[in-house]
Formats: structure tokens, C-alpha cells, sequence
């Protein structure tokens, strides 16, 4: 599975997050809770500050928050602290490549005790199992949790599967800007965007 970070799941009761009238564009925790995600992007900092974002939120709702990295991820602790992600309710996992990432990921879900599992992938074409998928996607449903895939590919290139509840490419804007376009949701449909100001080191919000 990997090495994990010092920290108990259970120190973390489950918030579950309220779903009020919000933008058409929104892009937080109760827009993905229950669902799997995927995020794509060329290159990481787009994707990773999307998915801080996101890490932001569940940790302002109270929610505990899981992120599985490959060996070659770009996921640096300090720059997550300086964004304003409490490191200490982020349980962090080193897996060895895509199967071990959804294996953990599947372990860390069963626990019924997270908002947010990021997990990301890095590769432009990962190689996680179809029934990996389908296990991950039924256990977001039974625990309201949000299951994120970063993928460093572009727009026109496949998903993970058909059992992605939402994809969607992050780009950088201008200086200090993040995009997100859904490319599909199988709740709204795609073609929606959301676009926020980023500030703090390369990559996060």
C-alpha cells in the first residue's frame, strides 16, 4: 500500500457536507462528494491547484483528507502548508505505481471516515484496472466521498472510464489564474467553467 503518514483517520468524525444554491460553475467539495473525479491537465501545477482547491474546502467543512502519490509526484508538503492546507488532517500515501494507488485508495474509502482521496496519477495513460474503477466508484457512493484521479492529459484524450461521474481539465490563466472546464457530468452535463484568482507558490490557489 504504501507508507503512510502518521495519523489517525478516526481523530476525524465525518461532516457531511450541505449542498446549498450555488453557481452552475462550482467547483468544491459538495460538487464532487460521492463521485469519481478526474482532472486533467498537461502538466501538474494546473492540476494540483485544482485539486488544493478542493483540499481547501473539505478542510473548511471539517472533512479529513487523504492524498496518494506516485514516486515521481509533484505533491511538495511545504508549498500544500504555505496554500493553507493543514497538513496535520492530510494523511499522505507513497504508492508504487497506478495499481497500488487504487488499491490504497480502496483501503483508505472502506474506512467510511474521509471527505476528499485525491490520487494522483501522473502518467498521461494509467494503467488502473477497470474493476479497480468500478470498486472505487461504489465505495464514493456509499461514503459521500469524493474520489479525485489527476491525470496529465489533454481534453481529447480517453478517461479512466466510463464510471467517471465528472472530468474535467484544469488550465492556468494569465499569472494567478485557474480554469476549470468540465468536459463531462453525468449530473448536469458538461461545457460549464469555473474560474478563480490563485495566489501563493506555483500550483496552489
Amino acid at each position: 500500500m504504501g507508507r503512510v503518514l502518521p495519523i489517525s483517520l478516526r481523530s476525524f468524525p465525518r461532516a457531511r457536507p450541505s449542498a446549498p444554491d450555488r453557481p452552475e460553475a462550482s467547483w468544491d467539495l459538495p460538487e464532487v462528494a460521492g463521485r469519481l473525479v478526474e482532472v486533467s491537465g498537461r502538466g501538474a501545477p494546473a492540476c494540483l491547484t485544482a485539486a488544493f482547491a478542493l483540499v481547501l474546502d473539505a478542510q473548511r467543512r471539517g472533512e479529513a483528507v487523504a492524498w496518494i502519490a506516485l514516486p515521481g509526484s509533484t505533491f511538495y508538503p511545504p508549498d500544500a502548508a504555505s496554500g493553507g492546507v493543514d497538513l496535520r488532517a492530510v494523511a499522505v500515501v507513497r504508492a508504487p505505481d497506478p495499481v497500488g494507488a487504487a488499491t490504497a485508495a480502496d483501503e483508505l474509502l472502506r474506512a467510511g471516515a474521509l471527505g476528499l482521496v485525491v490520487v494522483d496519477l501522473e502518467d498521461v495513460r494509467p494503467d488502473v484496472p477497470a474493476a479497480a474503477v468500478a470498486r472505487l466508484a461504489g465505495l464514493a457512493r456509499k461514503h459521500d466521498t469524493a474520489v479525485v484521479f489527476l491525470t496529465r492529459k489533454g481534453a481529447d484524450d480517453p478517461s479512466l472510464g466510463s464510471l467517471v461521474s465528472l472530468r474535467a481539465e484544469a488550465r492556468r490563466t494569465g499569472r494567478a489564474g485557474l480554469e476549470v472546464r468540465v468536459l463531462k457530468d453525468k449530473r448536469r452535463g458538461p461545457g460549464r467553467t469555473h474560474r478563480e484568482a490563485c495566489h501563493g507558490p506555483a500550483g496552489l490557489r
